[in-house]
């Protein structure tokens, strides 16, 4: 039986099944457990903030945000969240959606590692780095009720070290490509020009974050 917490439920359509079916046999456990939390946490978040979006769209790029650290989706070149994007647009356009919301799935996936930017764009990409955000960091933690919590955890579990995990599944599926990790340019001037700077940690913010594990 479909999970359903606070009216939202993954939706009852081909389309959602065929995305399940085909992300349940490309990645890891761990990664399909967490990709269909962010879509519950992204969901529940968008209910919390009064946002309107389409179900269908904001679960193609839950379930596809992390794509692109498996072995079959990930290129040579290209950042991770770009491979998982291009495998969402390639499975979109096969069952004829719009362009429209192809490019939107592909935005959303593209830019869930990138703060500050998808909260102002359309809600599927605002509500997919929502769900990140929740699941990997915990920085909305206190928004969501114990039961809500405890809803999308206990149907869709996180694994003992999720913390742990997650970091190496992420240096798994990108220690092939460094050169595609170069970040964010601020910083880098931040840190040339101040001694005194100190570089936020994304694995850090992990490790601290408010979930137990």
């Amino acid at each position: 039986m479909t999970l359903t917490v606070q009216g939202v439920s993954v939706p009852d359509s081909k389309l959602a099944r065929e995305i399940t079916e085909l992300v349940r046999d490309t990645v890891s456990p761990l990664l399909f457990h967490h990709s269909s939390r962010v879509y519950y946490f992204g969901a529940l978040a968008g209910k919390h903030r009064n946002l309107s979006f389409d179900p269908e769209l904001l679960y193609a790029g839950a379930m596809f945000h992390d794509m692109g650290l498996t072995p079959k989706h990930s290129s040579a070149d290209e950042r991770f969240e770009v491979d998982g994007a291009n495998a969402a647009r390639e499975f979109l356009r096969s069952r004829r959606i719009p362009q429209a919301d192809v490019d939107t799935v592909w935005t959303a996936i593209a830019l869930h590692t990138t703060p500050g930017i998808p909260r102002h764009m359309h809600p599927v990409v605002a509500l997919v780095t929502a769900g990140v955000e929740m699941d990997v960091l915990g920085l909305t933690y206190p928004e969501y009720s114990a039961a809500e919590r405890n809803a999308v955890v206990g149907a869709h579990p996180r694994s003992t070290h999720f913390k742990e995990d997650i970091i190496q599944a992420f240096y798994d599926g990108i220690k092939r490509k460094p050169d595609t990790t170069f970040g964010n340019v601020k910083a880098d001037v931040l840190a040339d020009k101040d001694a005194t700077f100190e570089r936020g940690n994304f694995c850090s913010v992990i490790r601290g974050s408010a979930w137990p594990a």
